[in-house]
């Protein structure tokens, strides 16, 4: 059975040496960043900030939590179409 973060691991348009970060954490943190309220990126950072302990339980995070600046550029090029799909 696939989890909600399995259906957002196969649409990294990111190039391989640009990936810090992977896209579903950078998703996850999004989602429960904005659930819990936040509104912009750095809020988004923020709250990934707070909650890294909790986050670690099921993330990866292999380079900690994204910036801001990543999350927005992220978000910048990913297809709306594809992203939407996901969620469906």
């Amino acid at each position: 059975m696939k989890t909600p973060i399995d259906y957002f691991s196969g649409t990294d348009p990111r190039i391989e040496r640009g990936k810090e970060h992977l896209l579903s954490d950078i998703v996850f943190i999004t989602i429960a960043a904005v659930i819990c309220g936040a509104q912009i990126w750095n809020d988004i950072e923020d709250y990934g900030e707070s909650k890294k302990e909790w986050l670690k339980q099921y993330l990866k995070l292999p380079n900690g939590i994204p910036s801001h600046n990543t999350f927005n550029r992220v978000y910048s090029i990913l297809e709306p179409t594809e992203l939407e799909s996901c969620f469906f």
